[in-house]
């Protein structure tokens, strides 16, 4: 690459483009355990960018640099590591694969331009990887397969290859195979060369045993098929059938072309310990895998979001970037990972920073003007500074105080908002207490750092229960979200989840309230008789006044309402609010004298508990209205959990691709851990959502 397009740090990795032309951001995805960070790390020493590939298991890799990811031996938050290869920045986005943080996955896929699904030689293609290969298909990103562990002892290339293509697709065909014998390489399907290993990465180039080629006959005429079915050229299959020979060129420059469209998605097998195939992944990123100036951009529009925006990834247009991932580290603060969709971002200017759209999540809308001090180029947690950075490219910004993930960068003189991405919905609960009044201060610091950096996670202070709620994606999320609060300084303890129920009355009551008192000269005096009605659930509170001949002064009877609404809220018998009922207010006495708001408020309360000693007060529980997506395999399994947890199924219905949908009301104390369970229930292939529907009496049985 020439001077003028990139400069170099010592490591010789790109940290500053030019051009976007010379940058592929590529994502990538897959199972966990599959091998995607341990894929990073050997490119990443294949391209010089760091002296030696690190280890998961001892905690050394460039991207698992999170404490709770050495902990856990598994990646739990996205990271970058940008590798030079042939005068292209190509930045690895390395995303985890467990579910409980595909938060973290989605940002990947909102930063990349293509993704690289990692596959293990051996393991098989989970359902969980093939909805996400749907999900690409569906806004058309570019994905290629990379067949991970190649020397694994039970590695069967074939087999799974196989495996993929009935998962993806006819699209999907390999575009390298392993050498025959012991030898270590590929041999390419096109080129018939072999590419061999034996001293390592790079590989040398030689010629295949004549054995391996009648091997892969089928396999090659199987490719070579596929690529002429996605050339623009229509006659090329016919020249093909007729026993022409297509050249190379001609083959490797469609296969690109195809690839780029995200309608053709080739497959290299991959040892990441010997370095087989490490070159033919670069080479194919660089080669195939479109450029930012080909992908298109998120949609944009002014800061009031009434006029849309059209911009490209020019260098010299408006600038429009995105905080897709927050970070707080413990030397600089928060460190914000940007994308710049368009413009260049340079150091020392003021910005503009804006987030709408996310106020549900505990997000308010919010703009201020910031200044960039400094920008760097990211390789997993260690920063590297750099002069500017352009349309396309990914950097890290530090000490912007007020950007939080989604959050839009753009000109203070044209500022512009993007539409954020899909977020997921948390759905495990999780009660969390200061372990001691010291840390209540630091709690509140670290919550709201995390939640500004985390869109998957839900901050709720529950007004009824008084319980700090952390919703949370699942256990494993819960886990890394409290182990960064205590290593921040806040020592934490958790809770059971509390659920708030209701009271009402079960039938007709009648309530006598008296309050008469003498003390100091000063009298209180007031007495009132009601009459208590059950309501149909949902209806509220209703108060009628039927006194007679003033029997209560006009000026005393909103006391007497105000003292009902008073205890509503306490409650009756379990201190829960009560609700759905009639208090008729039908008789009562005064004091010329010794009357008084306050003495009425009483005896208004006095008389709804007297009501609800005379009559029978039961128990509500909340209902809530929960839609279930899953394969249809798990239809029965998932619909008898259902019932177990005391839900009533309200329909079932088909759709596209063998998948249902469950509606159904669950009661909420049964939804606790509901996240959880159905994962287990489904292989991590079903989705939930869920919403409060109503109050229903709590079975007698479990009212204690």
């Amino acid at each position: 690459m020439a001077d003028k397009q990139s400069r170099h740090d010592d490591s010789g990795a790109a940290v500053a483009v030019d051009d976007p032309r010379n940058v592929r951001n590529v994502v990538l995805v897959g199972p966990s355990g599959s091998g995607k960070t341990t894929l990073t790390e050997a490119l990443l020493a294949a391209s010089g960018t760091v002296n030696r590939a690190g280890s998961v298991v001892e905690g050394t890799t460039v991207c698992d640099h999170d404490p709770a990811a050495v902990r856990q031996q598994r990646s739990v938050g996205l990271a970058v590591a940008p590798v030079l290869h042939d005068g292209v920045k190509i930045n690895l986005i390395d995303t985890p694969g467990y579910a409980d943080f595909v938060g973290e996955l989605r940002a990947g896929l909102r930063a990349a331009d293509a993704a690289l699904f990692v596959v293990s030689a051996f393991e098989g293609v989970d359902p969980a990887t093939v909805a996400l290969w749907e999900e690409c298909a569906a806004v058309g990103m570019p994905r290629a397969v990379v067949i991970s562990r190649l020397d694994h002892h039970r590695a069967d290339v074939m087999g799974e290859i196989a495996a993929c293509q009935e998962a993806f697709g006819a699209g999907v065909l390999p575009l390298y195979l392993p050498a025959g014998g012991d030898r270590p390489g590929l041999i390419g399907l096109i080129t018939q060369r072999l590419l061999d290993y034996s001293n390592g990465y790079p590989p040398t180039v030689g010629e295949p045993d004549p054995a391996d080629l009648e091997r892969l006959t089928l396999a090659r005429n199987e490719l070579i098929e596929g690529v002429i079915a996605e050339s623009e050229d229509e006659s090329l299959m016919d020249r093909y059938l007729e026993g022409e020979e297509i050249s190379e060129a001609t083959l490797i420059s469609d296969l690109e072309t195809a690839v780029a469209r995200g309608t053709f998605h080739p497959v290299i097998p991959v040892s990441a310990t010997t370095g087989v195939g490490l070159a033919e992944v670069l080479d194919g990123i660089v080669r195939a895998f479109p450029s930012p100036l080909e992908h298109p951009l998120p949609e944009i529009s002014s800061i009031d979001g009434t006029q849309r925006i059209e911009l490209r990834a020019d260098p010299g247009g408006p600038l429009a970037a995105e905080v897709v991932r927050t970070a707080v580290d413990s030397y600089v603060g928060r460190v914000s990972l940007v994308r710049v969709f368009s413009g260049t971002l340079r150091p020392e200017r003021p910005v503009h920073v804006s987030g709408h759209g996310l106020t549900e999540r505990g997000h308010e809308d919010h703009d201020a003007d910031e200044r960039v001090a400094h920008i760097y180029s990211p390789l997993g947690s260690n920063l590297r500074e750099v002069p500017y950075c352009v349309a396309g490219d990914l950097c890290a910004l530090t000490k912007v105080g007020s950007a939080e993930t989604g959050d839009t960068v753009s000109s203070p003189e044209h500022p512009l908002l993007m539409r954020p991405w899909t977020m997921p919905e948390p759905l495990l609960p999780v009660a969390i207490v200061a372990h001691n009044r010291s840390d209540e201060d630091a709690l509140a610091r670290n919550l709201s750092r995390l939640v500004a950096g985390d869109p998957t996670l839900r901050l709720e202070r529950n007004s009824e229960t008084g319980q700090l709620v952390l919703w949370c994606m699942g256990e494993a999320h819960a886990d890394v979200v409290l182990s960064r609060l205590r290593a921040g300084g806040a020592e934490v303890d958790t809770e059971p989840i509390r659920i708030s129920l209701r009271e009402t009355f079960a039938g007709p009551a009648k309530g006598h309230g008296r309050h008469v008192k003498q003390s100091g000269g000063h009298g209180q005096y007031a007495v009132c008789d009601i009459e208590v009605q059950p309501l149909e659930r949902g209806a509220g509170f209703e108060f009628v006044d039927r006194i007679v001949g003033g029997a209560i002064p006009n000026q005393f009877i909103p006391s007497v309402e105000k003292g009902v609404r008073a205890q509503l809220k306490r409650g009756l018998t379990a201190g829960y609010p009560v609700v759905d009922l009639r208090v008729t207010l039908v008789d009562g006495k005064a004091h010329s004298v010794d009357s008084s708001d306050a003495a009425f408020q009483t005896a208004g309360a006095l008389a709804l508990k007297d009501a609800a000693a005379n009559g029978r007060v039961t128990l509500l529980e909340p209902l809530d209205e929960v839609v279930v997506r899953l394969p249809d395999e798990h239809l029965g399994t998932v619909l008898g959990d259902l019932s177990a947890r005391r839900g009533r199924v309200l329909g079932t219905e088909s759709t596209d691709g063998g998948r249902s949908v469950i509606r159904a009301e669950v009661p909420a104390t049964e939804l606790v851990r509901y996240s959880t369970d159905l994962r287990s229930l489904t292989s991590g292939t079903a989705s939930f959502t869920r919403r409060h529907a109503r109050y229903d009496p709590l079975p007698h049985a479990l009212a204690g």
